[in-house]
Parts: structure tokens; sequence; C-alpha cells
């Protein structure tokens, strides 16, 4: 597909579909289909627990991040206290953990979290910590991941800590729609973006861009 700024920074839905209540790049659909009957087969119940986020919703969770709403955590997901953080550090924890609006994956309709559900314990709710796939309930499902995955045309984005974002075994991400995409999204992109919203630590975001692009957009782990 032409990738328009609208279509890059979660501002358009013209380019999904909806499948079981979630929206999906319309050219990965066949392919998430087949991985979710191969787990099934394999005995795990693929479920999407989040898929497209458009910019508002990304920028509504940024901004209670930002505001003290909701915890900023350190790289060990503990919780920071906000009052002892300047803009700038608040911007760099942030992002540790939730991207920049204008820069998610999860715009693009390619990148989805999943898990299996019924691995989950009863009375349990999935919730997107590393420690559940590599030691809990989801490290049988993570270990068939990693042999699996590629096979169906995902890889893992965050497959390692790189100094970026942290270590996200339940995000996985469509490689061949997704050739090209950071191309387009530039740092000139995204900084037209952020300078127009009401994104809270615009002025810490703006100055510190050009690094932010290179360590929390690009610094991707490759297919």
């Amino acid at each position: 597909m032409s990738w328009t700024i609208s279509s890059l920074t979660g501002q358009t839905r013209d380019h999904l579909v909806e499948l079981d209540d979630r929206l999906l790049h319309r050219d990965i659909v066949d392919d998430f289909l087949r991985l979710q009957e191969s787990a099934k087969a394999a005995g795990f119940e693929l479920v999407i627990a989040s898929s497209f986020r458009d910019f508002d919703r990304q920028k509504m969770i940024w901004n209670s991040k930002f505001s003290g709403n909701r915890p900023i955590l350190d790289d060990n997901g503990n919780p920071l206290d906000p009052s002892t953080l300047s803009d700038h550090e608040k911007v760099q924890a942030i992002l540790r953990w939730s991207a920049l609006p204008g820069a998610s994956r999860h715009h693009w309709g390619t990148d989805m979290d999943i898990y299996a559900a019924n691995l989950l314990p009863k009375g349990a709710s999935i919730q997107l910590e590393p420690w559940e796939y590599l030691s809990g309930h989801q490290a049988p499902f993570f270990d068939w991941l990693e042999a699996n995955l590629a096979s169906f045309g995902f890889f893992f984005p965050y497959h390692e800590d790189r100094g970026g974002v942290a270590f996200e075994p339940w995000h996985i991400s469509h490689k061949a729609v997704t050739v090209g995409i950071l191309d387009a999204l530039t740092e000139e992109v995204l900084r037209s973006v952020i300078a127009t919203s009401d994104i809270c630590g615009q002025d810490a975001i703006l100055l510190s861009l050009k690094g932010i692009y290179s360590k929390y957009v690009t610094n991707v782990c490759e297919a």
C-alpha cells in the first residue's frame, strides 16, 4: 500500500479491516489466521490483547502517564514518583513501556500483542509482563512462538532489550507489510505531528526528538 502521514501515525483507518472485534491491516489477515490455526493445533488459544491503536488513544495513554494519572514504571516495572522527575526524565521513562503518539507500531495495524487464553490461571487476566512469558503461564506459548512465528511472516520487534523499548515477548509484527514503513515515518513527519498536537511534555519531546527517533522508533530487532 501507499503509506500516508495519516496511516503512518494512526490518524486514519482506511488500511484496516475488522476481525473478531479487532482491527488489523487488511494485508496481514490471512497470515494471522494461519498462525492462529497452527497455534490451535499445537494446543494454544491465540488471542489478541491489543492490535490497532489510533493516535488519540495513544495520546490518552501518554498524557495519563505524564500527568500522573497512570503509573510511570522504571526498567524493572516498578512505579516511579513523577514528582521527582523532570519533563525530560518523564519522557524517557514513559518511552521504555509506551510508544510516542504518532510513532507506535500499533498505528499500522501490522502489530499486535498476543497471548494464549487457555494458559491463563483461573480468574486471572493477562498483564503483558515479561515474567508471564519467560517463566510464567505463557512460557510454553512463547517457546512455540519463537520456533514457529517466522513461518507465518511475523517477527518480534522487541525480542531483546536494545536500550530503547523494553523486552516485549507478546508483541509481534508482520514482516512483509512493515518493510519500508520506518523509511516513510521520518523524524520530520513525527516532528510535524507532535508540534501540532496537545501532547503533554511537548517541548521536552521536540527538544529530544532526534534521540527518541533513533533510540525508540527505529531501534528494533531484525525480522
